[in-house]
Parts: C-alpha cells; structure tokens; sequence
C-alpha cells in the first residue's frame, strides 16, 4: 500500500488554481458526477511525469491484480496493466500529489465530501490488453469517494483504440468515452460509475488515483 501523503508546498495550490476551474470540477461533479479536462496539469510536470511512467525493466513496475488481500488475484483476461505506485520520494511524484492535494482540500471545502488522503500509480497496458468492466469502490466498503485518471500518450490516435468506455450507475448504457490523450483528465464519483478500459493498440500510458474517505 503506498503511503500516506506528507503536508504539501502550499505554492503549488495557487498553480493548480490558476491551471484548474475547481469550480467548474465542483458543478460539475455536484451536477452529472463526472467531467473531463483538457491539459489538465502544466506541461512541464506532464512530461516528467510521463518519464516517470516507463518500465525499465529494475522492478518498478510489476502486474496488477484484481482485488485486495487474501482476494487479490491476476487475471490478464479481465486486467492487463503493469503498475507503480506513486510515492513522495520522487520530485516529480511529489509535484503531482501536492496538487492532488490541494484538489481534495478544494474540493472538501466546496462538495463536504469527507476525502481524507488519495493514493495513485502509474498504469502501462502494453498492446493487445485493457481493463474490463468494473466498479473502483470495493466490495462492501465504501472506501473510494472520487476516481481520477491521467492520460500520458502523445501522438494518440483513434485507430490506437484504449478509450476509457464510462456506463451509467446500472452498468448497462454507456454515457461517455475518452481517448487517452496526452494531458486529458478524467474524474468521477468511484460509487456511480462502472467503467471498462477497451483493448489498446499500442502502448498505453496513465496515472489512476482515488481520494479516499479516512479509515480505509
């Protein structure tokens, strides 16, 4: 489990601010559960930020797993991606959770959402695999408040497939599709809506992360 989040540089609050409308986050949050943003961090830290996200084969990065605890399994079927979780002790890791940070205290302050920390990793699905449909909330517990998901693939295009297929709460109807371009952000209520990673046809890179609620 990665760790908890140490206090941020409070000066990357007003770049966040400055870059996001957390205003428009919160309506539309508040409104449909659910919005899309271009650009969404400066492009300094989005180019760390992809060298970060590149397996060099030192054991960084390793298969992920479906579930948790004695639960926890791989099933490449349902789940292809290899992943590292992101950790302060990294300038650019810790340049990106400061500014998830002040997005929960935002946030918090805006919607009484009750998140409490967040945690994230870097996600790379090579060609040929995706994510079937699934739920971020755990079985059981209402742990997740808010998903979020980092797209870090230049150059992407439609034929490379990888959109992130979004259903409304019953599962059934999709109600939006995202291509994974580089600097486009996705954030949503983890209780509300399941979500698929379609199959990819090239290497395909993303950080997720979930704020989370205290206590789990």
């Amino acid at each position: 489990m990665p760790p908890r989040r140490p206090v941020p540089n409070p000066g990357f609050g007003a770049r966040l601010r400055a870059l996001m409308d957390i205003d428009k986050i919160a309506d539309a949050l508040e409104q449909t559960g659910y919005i899309v943003l271009k650009d969404a961090l400066e492009a300094r830290l989005l180019q760390g930020l992809l060298s970060r996200c590149q397996d060099d084969g030192t054991g960084r990065f390793v298969a992920s797993h479906v579930g948790r605890g004695t639960a926890k399994q791989k099933i490449e079927t349902l789940r292809g991606d290899v992943i590292s979780w992101i950790e302060p002790g990294d300038a650019t890791d810790t340049a990106f959770l400061d500014r998830m940070e002040t997005l929960r205290r935002e946030l918090n302050s805006r919607l009484f959402l009750g998140m409490f920390d967040y945690e994230s990793h870097y996600a790379i699905y090579s060609s040929g695999f995706g994510y079937g449909k699934h739920s971020d909330v755990l079985q059981g517990k209402k742990n997740r408040i808010l998903t979020t998901v980092l797209y870090l693939n230049e150059d992407w295009q439609p034929e490379h497939g990888g959109e992130l297929v979004v259903y409304d709460p019953a599962g059934e109807t999709e109600i939006l599709r995202v291509q994974p371009t580089f600097g486009t952000m996705i954030i949503f209520l983890s209780e509300s809506y399941p979500h698929e990673v379609l199959i990819s046809n090239t290497t395909r890179r993303s950080i997720a992360g979930w704020f989370r609620v205290s206590g789990s």
